[in-house]
């Protein structure tokens, strides 16, 4: 338990915001009225400067599939950190790393490694112009895909850009140059046929379409098999390359999202867990589509601490241990959580739904239909309501993300999850 604001994380709060604009270098850890200092973390919880601990639900934004410190992890990085952190040559850690992924997954005939998952779908998006000699891709309104400038077009487009189902390309940051948004296509998630009118308009610009199949400010609402049969089937008639951005869907099983709905994209962006805990990104894809990258290829590509030894054995330590087994079980107790918030909001009369695939889901505190990034974007109220509730539950020691996002690994136990429950159903019912 937990009593928020906190005194130390309040001094250092402070102290921050005297040498980092805003006081971090991350918007996304920003909480009100400041920011959570933590000291450490173990298995599935963290500590805090003030002496507390959290059930971490969060998992640093899905990226700690295994949760803190794993044992495995800890011993695989310190070994190789005795041997040096990084060099400029190879090693022969990231051709063993790029292996075990390869090996893994049917359509990863190669593999390049990079620093972010925001790295990872620039360099996707690069490579698809490169290859295909075209200036334009597409995206789903409301999808995020990190921040590179044309991946957050229309990010966060509010109703005042809802007067039809042909979403305009909107600027999610100030300074976005007009060219970036005359070359972003935006379609709506989940209106099959809207997409596919859309999309055809501009088949002979487009080099491709940017797709995630559990796109959180969708809802992490599955997708149905007909949208993602039009993609495939849009890509191939046009010479269009099909983008997966799996940085966070590549949770969702042992073959990744791919695996789950049987799509063989011509390129994946990567990141999160296939670096254990360390910074990571990496694309991968067929061997046409990934020669880009090769002399000669036309988009040559740099990175002072791409394919760092200890991201790659940090990686490989955890992509070992998630075999097939431990996905089963990861999914199955997302699958646990999922039925026991629906049941608790049936049994409770609670205004309140539950969506998500996997080991992630959303919990929303409304009761309309969601079916897409429209119906799913919050109102004035919904957004007051879930700051409150997270407030809850930081005092009760539970960590989620501060728009409803619960995200497990495999150290998260039954119990943990029944407790998150119980209080959110004591916030809802107060």
């Amino acid at each position: 338990m937990s009593t928020y604001p906190l005194n130390q994380s309040k001094a250092y709060s402070e102290r921050a915001r005297e040498v980092l604009p805003g006081g971090n270098s991350r918007s996304t850890i920003s909480l009100d009225p400041h920011s959570i200092y933590v000291t450490h973390g173990e298995g599935s919880r963290v500590f805090d400067v003030d002496g507390n601990s959290y059930v971490d639900f969060n998992n640093n934004y899905t990226s700690l599939i295994l949760g803190h410190a794993n044992a495995a992890v800890n011993e695989a990085v310190a070994a190789q950190i005795a041997l040096g952190s990084a060099f400029a040559f190879g090693t022969v850690q990231e051709i063993e790393h790029a292996e075990l992924l390869t090996k893994r997954i049917p359509g990863f005939e190669k593999i390049r490694f990079m620093n972010s998952g925001s790295e990872a779908v620039m360099n996707a998006l690069k490579a698809a112009r490169a290859f295909t000699g075209r200036p334009k891709i597409a995206k789903c309104e409301g999808a995020y895909h990190g921040s590179y400038d044309y991946a957050e077009v229309s990010l966060s487009a509010g109703p005042e850009h809802w007067d039809k189902n042909a979403p305009p390309s909107v600027p999610y940051s100030k300074g976005t140059p007009q060219g970036v948004l005359d070359d972003v296509v935006v379609i709506p998630y989940h209106d099959t046929m809207a997409a596919r009118e859309l999309l055809t308009a501009q088949a002979s610009n487009l080099s491709a379409v940017l797709f995630d199949p559990v796109a959180s400010r969708v809802g992490m609402i599955p997708p149905s098999a007909e949208y993602i049969e039009m993609l495939q089937e849009f890509c191939t008639e046009h010479g269009v390359l099909l983008i997966f951005d799996e940085v966070i869907a590549f949770r969702l099983g042992y073959l990744g999202a791919q695996g789950v709905y049987d799509v063989t994209p011509d390129l994946t962006a990567l990141g999160k867990i296939i670096g254990g805990g360390f910074p990571v990104g990496a694309v991968a894809g067929s061997h046409d589509a990934m020669a880009v990258f090769e002399a000669g290829g036309g988009l040559p590509h740099g990175g002072t601490f791409n394919a760092n030894p200890v991201t790659m054995v940090a990686g490989s330590a955890t992509m070992k241990a998630m075999d097939e087994p431990a996905f089963d079980a990861l999914n199955e107790l997302g699958e646990y959580a999922r039925a026991s918030f629906r049941e608790a909001f049936a049994s409770h009369g609670m205004t309140g739904q539950v969506t998500g695939q996997g080991s992630l889901f959303r919990i929303h505190l409304t009761d309309r239909p969601l079916t897409d990034y429209r119906s799913v974007y919050p109102t004035a109220e919904d957004s007051a309501r879930m700051a409150s509730l997270h407030k809850h539950l930081l005092a009760a020691g539970h960590f989620i993300s501060t728009y409803g996002m619960v995200c497990l690994s495999t150290e998260t136990t039954r119990d943990e999850v029944d407790a998150l429950v119980a209080d959110v159903v004591d916030f809802a019912t107060a």
